[in-house]
């Protein structure tokens, strides 16, 4: 018997193992159901305790998740698995630093545990640690060589650091033992200054068919089908490997437009009117907007300045949201028309010392998550010294580019009609914000940045309240890791022939329709 089911009966064996399944296929009412009757049969078991922590972690209920896997690891604090599953635990909770403890503990422990130094490497890069993180990816990869999604993400750190020639080598090495790798597939369609050819497209068709392909798989390879079918210029043929790819994703996760646009309206409707006063949160800079809109090249821009310090895509407001939603105990937004002063400046407190270790090199840092966009109101009212920055681009261009992008958890892109409805969110409060705070938000356009870069980057600078430095200019010369899909694009000069919707001509004209553009 597996000694962690120690003190089990084969009644409670079985719905352990149930509750687990459950759990790494992503269904917690499944897993709830299956829980259930060991909470009240064995509350104090330390498997039962972990499980119950993974469950509630998944729901958002952060706290409690914490509080049952610290009750497990009194019983068990000897137990690398339970230090891996405290550690997932502490990261959904937004104490990245802890977990990065954690699971030095696990493999300590354990130097064997393959998925703690897996995990190790995905915080340490989250962290903005590559060097330790290449070093923990190596490890799980010596430790278990057919780990693909191991060697995907060393490769993937790889084209983050701007080793270009040496991603694509791990890259081809790992298709070249398991072809059905959609994620090594996706990670060239990534380079985007690498062109996939033909051999390229009819070596992805064949993966496509692999008995073992999973949908996951098939997903990622469709969309790298697409780019390299659009590399090739056979733009029809790449927008049904497209259609294709993103019809498949939508089996597994789809959109729900009309709860969005009902957490939309309540924030717009609850907004804060009082705020923390002063200048609290002028060390930080947020870059907001839709994705595939630029974002990345402003925090290029920005990083390239020797006050700045470009960061990643933070969790760190929505968990503060999250933490405030706890407090009061009434879910985002209903709590936010009732803030007081003092409330304002205590989470705005919590948000500047949740990324303090952001600013220990130079004294502001940015805050790229671009879904920020609908919670500047809370910005505002939290953090009234910050400059937010709207990353703004032709909404055709940046709608396609959306729709072309391999976008786990952004359901949204999946269609023409959901796309276009949740840009309508954001351009109406693009323009509100603007409108309204025009000394603390700023629209910053992509095609006027193209058109006339070193007047645009000045005026950015200006608004974000720092003296022009000359290397802004030189913004593709600044080295840093960068991990989001632009992350070769802004390494290079500005073009000007960025455009990629006139290629497709008529064949976009459903996404034209579906942003009242015809």
């Amino acid at each position: 018997m597996n000694p962690l089911l120690q003190g089990l009966d084969p009644v409670a064996i079985h719905r352990v193992l149930a509750t687990g399944q459950a759990l790494e296929m992503h269904r917690p009412n499944q897993a709830a159901n299956q829980l259930a009757p060991l909470l009240a049969s064995h509350p104090d078991h330390p498997e039962v305790l972990r499980l119950h922590a993974s469950l509630l972690s998944l729901r958002g209920e952060h706290k409690a998740a914490l509080r049952d896997m610290r009750r497990a690891l009194e019983q068990r604090p000897h137990e690398a698995l339970y230090h891996n599953a405290f550690a997932l635990c502490l990261a959904e909770a937004g104490e990245l630093d802890l977990a990065i403890e954690a699971l030095y503990r696990a493999c300590a422990l354990q130097p064997g545990f393959v998925l703690a130094w897996y995990n190790l490497g995905l915080f340490l890069m989250r962290a903005a640690c590559f060097d330790d993180a290449r070093i923990a990816l190596r490890n799980a990869i010596e430790l278990a060589p057919d780990y693909t999604a191991a060697r995907a993400q060393y490769a993937d750190l790889l084209r983050m650091d701007n080793f270009r020639d040496e991603a694509i080598a791990e890259y081809r090495k790992l298709l070249a033992e398991q072809p059905w790798a959609g994620m090594a597939w996706w990670g060239l369609a990534e380079i985007k200054t690498l062109p996939l050819g033909t051999a390229d497209s009819d070596a992805i068709r064949r993966a496509l068919a692999h008995p073992h392909a999973s949908d996951g798989d098939r997903v990622a390879m469709g969309f790298a089908l697409a780019k390299a079918l659009d590399d090739q210029g056979r733009y029809a043929e790449s927008l049904q490997a497209l259609a294709a790819a993103n019809e498949l994703a939508r089996r597994h996760r789809s959109w729900n437009a009309s709860a969005f646009d009902a957490t939309i309206t309540s924030i717009n409707a609850a907004r804060c009117s009082a705020n923390a006063g002063g200048d609290l949160g002028s060390e930080v800079i947020f870059i907001v907007g839709m994705p595939r809109s630029g974002s990345t090249l402003i925090e290029q821009m920005l990083a390239s300045h020797s006050m700045v310090e470009g960061t990643a895509e933070l969790a760190d407001l929505p968990l503060v949201i999250g933490e405030a939603s706890a407090h009061y105990k009434k879910p985002y937004p209903l709590w936010l028309a009732d803030m007081s002063a003092e409330d304002c400046r205590h989470w705005g407190q919590r948000y500047l010392e949740r990324t303090a270790r952001w600013r220990k090199r130079r004294p502001i840092s940015t805050d790229k998550l671009p879904n920020n966009w609908m919670h500047i109101g809370m910005i505002r009212a939290m953090l009234p010294g910050a400059r937010i920055v709207i990353s703004r681009r032709d909404a055709l261009e940046t709608c396609f580019s959306c729709y072309r992008q391999y976008f786990p958890g952004n359901d949204y892109t999946r269609t023409f009609a959901d796309l276009a409805s949740y840009w309508r969110s954001f351009d109406a409060a693009a323009n509100h914000w603007a409108r309204r705070e025009p000394a603390h938000v700023y629209q910053h356009v992509y095609e006027d940045l193209i058109k006339d870069p070193a007047t645009h980057i000045r005026q950015l600078l200006a608004f974000c309240r720092l003296p022009f430095e000359e290397a802004c200019l030189r913004f593709h010369e600044t080295k840093r890791s960068i991990g989001t899909p632009s992350a070769m694009q802004v390494r290079e000069p500005l073009r000007a022939n960025t455009a990629r919707a006139p290629r497709y001509g008529e064949c976009l004209d459903p996404l034209r329709r579906a942003l009242d553009q015809r």
